[in-house]
């Protein structure tokens, strides 16, 4: 088997429900992964939960819950919002799972065998929340000196085991130099350069009695600390093992993993800590680390800890997967920050899906049940204005493949869009009513034909974005199989059979009256 495209989110703390910041990284990673099982005819998304550490066991003690309860009972809560999101991922990890835990000891026990950990002494100042050790000069009054934080921190002193990170400040630098993609955007990879240009501490990857978490091999009184435990689970989820000459057929068919998607508070774990563990592992790097932005209310991060925002499900059911998917994707370039509102969801939704998507479809459709009783016209000679569109629907899927390589999500939806726009302006250019009017039935037949096929390659186009609505409208089409199981081949134009019969138009959205107070919809009419 050939490398097999792996993209993966981190894996996130199950101290709380997901919120939609949660969402925002998964529905990226999910639109990864089905384009390019789309293109290339497979793929593997990997998710999961970080169950152990601090955060949890009080999550779990504030609910005066068995700390593996709370964790089961969370980890169902994320498997329902993936579901109801329409998150198809192939696999789920979870940190407490034997195939993990026994994994995330043998890398510790042979990095350690290796020499690349070692038993210290350490005193300092430790950071709860954020699990970051920090030094004298970056507290400032008891303070965790992260931004985004503030919380007060604990000093630490105790013996412990440490990873040679200082050891690989120099091959770290030379990987980013002679790797000028590793990480993006650039932005991000010029502030990792600078860290590691600093100079690089050796950090603690163990924490002598806490409760919760994996012992450290040898030495049951510590456990391992997250840096070993949850950055490993993307290796661990693949089967592989550092204590065989062979790793599973899967690793080898994975690894190194194409898109590792972060939010900027993980960037130096993961462009730092992680790359210089697979480097004393002797394995690859992953190809491509992409920092995305963080999502705002009024300028703030949306966090578990800070609240201030409509619970996930709760939106879910408000407005439905598709329009918080394409609200998520299409408002910001993907990277930077994106100020979150369901005033925005509410305009794209009555805009892009509702005037732009929705109203092509349900004119084609219904036109095609007036005119020719729901049996799909076959074409005729075409004329120039077929043949720009046409030419424009063949050019969508190299468009698309060019935008999603580099991860500009917005950009992609923005060329998808164009493309509906051109088709709504196609038909009002060429008039099937006043061609029915006129009895030039060839015509008439030609254009819905066009539009019909347009519909159907719109379907493909936003099945990796709009996983719902693009099924909806393959089912309308009457089209044969599951509309994201189909061969690439068929995204092209011209591949729709005539003669068929299609099913009975329905509005693909509903409109939402605007107004400030989004708390509750309020449908204004079909579309």
């Amino acid at each position: 088997m050939s490398k097999i495209f792996y993209v993966t989110t981190p894996i996130y703390y199950p101290n709380g429900i997901p919120h939609v910041g949660t969402a925002y990284t998964t529905i990226a990673a999910d639109i990864l992964a089905r384009w390019h099982k789309f293109r290339q005819g497979r793929s593997f998304f990997l998710t999961g939960t970080d169950e152990h550490g601090q955060k949890v066991e009080k999550a779990a003690k504030s609910r005066n819950l068995p700390i593996q309860e709370h964790v089961n009972e969370m980890v169902q809560n994320f498997k329902k919002a993936w579901e109801k999101l329409n998150i198809q991922y192939d696999d789920f990890i979870r940190t407490t799972e034997n195939r993990h835990t026994q994994v995330a000891v043998k890398i510790f026990k042979t990095l350690l065998d290796k020499g690349e950990i070692y038993k210290g002494e350490y005193e300092g100042w430790y950071c709860v929340s954020c699990e970051t050790f920090w030094i004298e000069s970056q507290v400032v009054e008891k303070k965790c000196p992260n931004s985004e934080c503030g919380r007060v921190v604990e000093w630490v002193k105790a013996e412990e085991y440490f990873f040679k990170l200082s050891n690989y400040q120099k091959k770290l630098l030379e990987y980013y130099d002679s790797h000028p993609n590793f990480v993006q955007p650039t932005v991000r990879f010029n502030e990792v350069k600078s860290l590691v240009t600093r100079g690089l501490l050796d950090i603690c990857v163990s924490r002598k009695g806490l409760e919760w978490g994996i012992p450290v091999p040898g030495d049951p009184e510590r456990s391992i600390y997250v840096w070993i435990d949850a950055l490993t689970n993307y290796i661990s989820a693949i089967g592989y093992d550092p204590e065989q000459s062979a790793s599973s057929e899967l690793f080898r068919n994975l690894w190194p993993a194409d898109v590792h998607l972060v939010g900027k508070d993980i960037l130096r774990f993961h462009a730092v800590i992680w790359p210089a563990i697979l480097m004393a592992l002797n394995l690859p790097l992953p190809q491509t680390l992409y920092v995305h932005g963080w999502l705002t209310m009024s300028g703030s991060k949306i966090s578990k800890s800070r609240g201030g925002y409509r619970d996930l499900m709760e939106l879910l059911e408000i407005y439905g997967p598709d329009p918080l998917r394409y609200f998520l994707m299409r408002e910001t370039p993907f990277g930077q920050d994106l100020d979150f509102s369901e005033e925005g969801i509410i305009r794209r939704l009555n805009t892009d899906l509702a005037n732009d998507l929705g109203n092509l479809a349900h004119r084609v459709l219904s036109m095609i049940h007036r005119y020719f009783n729901g049996e799909i016209p076959a074409p005729e000679t075409l004329e120039p204005l077929d043949l720009k569109l046409k030419e424009e629907a063949n050019n969508l899927p190299e468009t698309i493949e060019k935008f999603l390589s580099s991860l500009q999500f917005r950009e992609a939806l923005m060329s998808i869009n164009d493309l509906i726009v051109l088709g709504n302006k196609y038909v009002d250019e060429t008039a099937p009513w006043k061609l029915k009017k006129e009895g030039k039935e060839k015509r008439l037949g030609t254009v819905l034909y066009l539009m019909a096929d347009l519909c159907r390659m719109t379907a493909l186009a936003l099945s990796p974005f709009l996983p719902a609505a693009a099924s909806n409208l393959w089912r309308q089409l009457n089209l044969e199989g599951d509309v994201h199981l189909q061969p690439f081949s068929e995204f092209s134009s011209g591949k729709l059979v005539s003669g068929r019969k299609i099913g009975e138009p329905s509005p693909l959205f509903q409109k939402i009256a605007e107004k400030k107070d989004a708390s509750s919809k309020e449908e204004i009419s079909n579309v």
